[in-house]
C-alpha cells in the first residue's frame, strides 16, 4: 500500500483531540460522541493492517520514511512487522472501550479527559510504529504526560502520590535509555535508524552495558521485579480507562522494547543475560501471585496479577526459542484482552458501589447475573482454562521454558497454580458469598456496558479456539528475530566463574 496509513493512525487521534478543544464544556454529551467517533474511525483505519498485511516476509511493511533533522540524520521513519502490527490493532480497539466505559463515570473536566485519551492513543500507536530512535524516544516520553494527567486528575484519593511515582519511575528509566541511544548513535555510524543499527556488530562489553541501560526503561515499564512497585498504586488510583490502557497497552511496551531493541541490537548480551532474566521472571511470577492472595482491594489484586502474568511474558521471550517467543508475544496480546476486560468489569461495579474492597461484596451472582457470567469467562481466561485465550499463551511459554531450562518450567508451573487459587477465590468471595447489604438491588449491566464487554468476550474465545489467527502474523518475524539473536553464539555460559568474568568485563 502506498497510502500513508501509519501516519494517519498516529496523527488522526491528535487531530481529533484538537477538534475537541473548541467544543463547549457545557455539552459533555457532544464531547463524548465526538471522542467516540474519532476512536471508531481510528479503528476502521487500522483494519487494512490486518487484511493487507503480508505474512510471508519479515520486512517492515506500510513503511514511510522522510528526512526530519538532516544535521543529525534524524528521520520520520515508521513501519510495522508481524510483531508490532498486532499491538497497533489492539491499541485502536482498547481506546474505543475506554471511551465507552468512561461515558458516565467521568463527570468532571470531561473535555480534558477525552483529549488526554486521544492524545495517548496517538502516542501509543506511534511507539509501535517508530523505526527511528529519536522519533521512538519522543513518543515514548509523550505517553507519560496524558497518563500522568489521567491518574493525577481523575484518579482516586491517593492519585497525586501514584501519578508522581509512576512518572518518576518511568522517567528515570527512560533517561538511562537515552544515554544508550546516544551511545549507539556515536558508535553505530551516526544514525538513529533502528534497523541499520541492528546490523552493526558491537563489542561484548559495550553490548552488556547498553543492554542494562535499555533494561532500565523496559523493565520498569513491564514492570519486572523489583521495579514493579509503581504499578499497583497506579492501577488502584487510576480511573477505569487509565487502568485498562495501563494493563492493555502501556506495560506491553516494556516487553516490546526487549523484542524490538535489546534482542536484535545486543544479541550476545541477550544470550549472556538469559539466565538472570529468567530468574527475575520466575520471581515475578511467584511473588506476584503470592501477593495477590493477601490483597483486600479488587483492583490492587488484579494489578499484582499483572506482575505475575508479565513474568510469564518475559520468561517466554528470554527462553530464546520459537515456542517461548511466540508464546510470550501471544500472551502479551492475551493479557491485554483479559486484564483489560477485568478492569472494565471492576470499573462498572465500582461506579455502582464506590468501593473496591472485596469484603464489601458478596452475592453478585444473584443480583447481577449477566455481569457474573461475563466476569466468570474473564476469570477462566486469566486462570488459563483450555478454550480461552489465556491457555495457549501460557502453554507455549511453558514449552519454551521446558526446552531451554526444565527447572524454569517447573517453577513457572507453580505460578499457574497460584493464579488459579487467587482468581477463583476472588470470584467466590465477590459473587457466591452471602449477599452483602451494600450490593443489594444493584442495577444489572446496561446495553452500553454489555456492548463494551462483548468485544473482549469475542477475542477471549476467538484467540482461544483459533490462536493461529494471531500466530500466523508473527511466525516469520519471530524466526528472523531468533536468527539475529543466535547468529553469533555466546561462548560464556552462566555459572559462578563466568558471572565474575561478566562483572569484571562490565566494570573494567
Amino acid at each position: 500500500m502506498n497510502f500513508p496509513v501509519l501516519s494517519l493512525l498516529i496523527f488522526w487521534p491528535l487531530v481529533g483531540a484538537c477538534a475537541l478543544l473548541p467544543l463547549s464544556r457545557q455539552k459533555p454529551g457532544l464531547i463524548r460522541m465526538a471522542a467516540l467517533g474519532v476512536s471508531i474511525i481510528e479503528f476502521l483505519l487500522s483494519l487494512p493492517l490486518w487484511f493487507a498485511f503480508d505474512k510471508t516476509t519479515h520486512l517492515m511493511q506500510f513503511v514511510e520514511r522522510h528526512s526530519w533533522i538532516k544535521s543529525w540524520n534524524v528521520e520520520y521513519y515508521v513501519g510495522v512487522d508481524g510483531i508490532s502490527v498486532l499491538f497497533v490493532l489492539l491499541a485502536a480497539l482498547i481506546t474505543i472501550l475506554c471511551i465507552l466505559v468512561s461515558w458516565t463515570a467521568i463527570t468532571t473536566k470531561v473535555k480534558e479527559f477525552f483529549i488526554a485519551i486521544l492524545f495517548l492513543e496517538g502516542a501509543m500507536i506511534g511507539v509501535f510504529c517508530a523505526l527511528d530512535f529519536i522519533l521512538f524516544y519522543i513518543l515514548w516520553e509523550a505517553m507519560l504526560i496524558p497518563m500522568y494527567l489521567l491518574i493525577g486528575v481523575w484518579g482516586g484519593p491517593k492519585r497525586l502520590y501514584a501519578a508522581v511515582k509512576f512518572f518518576l519511575y518511568t522517567l528515570v528509566g527512560s533517561l538511562l535509555m537515552l544515554v544508550g541511544i546516544i551511545t549507539l548513535y556515536l558508535k553505530g555510524g551516526h544514525t538513529f535508524d533502528i534497523l541499520a543499527l541492528a546490523q552493526t556488530s558491537y563489542p561484548l562489553k559495550m553490548q552488556l552495558m547498553l543492554f542494562w541501560a535499555f533494561f532500565a526503561a523496559f523493565a520498569v515499564k513491564v514492570p519486572m521485579w523489583p521495579v514493579h512497585t509503581w504499578l499497583p498504586d497506579a492501577h488502584t488510583e487510576a480511573p477505569t480507562a487509565g487502568s485498562v490502557i495501563l494493563a492493555g497497552i502501556l506495560i506491553k511496551m516494556g516487553a516490546y522494547g526487549f523484542l524490538r531493541f535489546s534482542m536484535p541490537l545486543f544479541p550476545q548480551a541477550t544470550q549472556a543475560m538469559m539466565i538472570p532474566m529468567i530468574v527475575l521472571s520466575l520471581i515475578a511470577i511467584v511473588y506476584g501471585g503470592l501477593i495477590c492472595i493477601s490483597q483486600t482491594d479488587i483492583k490492587r489484586l488484579i494489578a499484582y496479577s499483572s506482575v505475575s502474568h508479565m513474568g510469564f511474558v518475559t520468561l517466554g521471550l528470554f527462553s530464546l526459542n520459537t515456542q517461548g517467543l511466540e508464546g510470550g508475544i501471544m500472551q502479551m496480546i492475551n493479557h491485554g484482552v483479559v486484564t483489560g476486560a477485568l478492569f472494565l468489569g471492576i470499573g462498572m461495579i465500582y461506579e455502582r458501589t464506590h468501593t473496591r474492597l472485596i469484603a464489601d461484596y458478596g452475592g453478585l451472582a444473584s443480583t447481577m447475573p449477566k455481569f457474573a457470567a461475563f466476569f466468570l469467562l474473564f476469570t477462566m481466561a486469566a486462570v488459563g482454562l483450555p478454550g480461552t485465550n489465556g491457555f495457549i499463551g501460557e502453554f507455549m511459554i511453558l514449552i519454551g521454558a521446558f526446552t531451554t531450562r526444565t527447572w524454569a518450567a517447573v517453577f513457572a508451573a507453580t505460578g499457574v497454580i497460584i493464579g488459579a487459587w487467587y482468581m477463583l477465590w476472588l470470584y467466590q468471595r465477590v459473587f457466591f458469598n452471602p449477599v452483602n447489604k451494600k450490593v443489594e438491588g444493584l442495577m444489572e449491566l446496561t446495553p452500553r456496558e454489555i456492548l463494551t464487554l462483548s468485544p473482549m468476550v469475542g477475542l477471549v474465545l476467538w484467540f482461544g479456539v483459533y490462536p493461529n489467527s494471531l500466530l500466523s502474523f508473527m511466525h516469520v518475524s519471530v524466526a528472523h528475530l531468533l536468527s539475529q539473536v543466535l547468529a553469533k553464539e555466546m561462548l560464556i555460559t552462566f555459572d559462578m566463574d563466568s558471572l565474575s568474568r561478566l562483572v569484571e568485563l562490565c566494570f573494567s
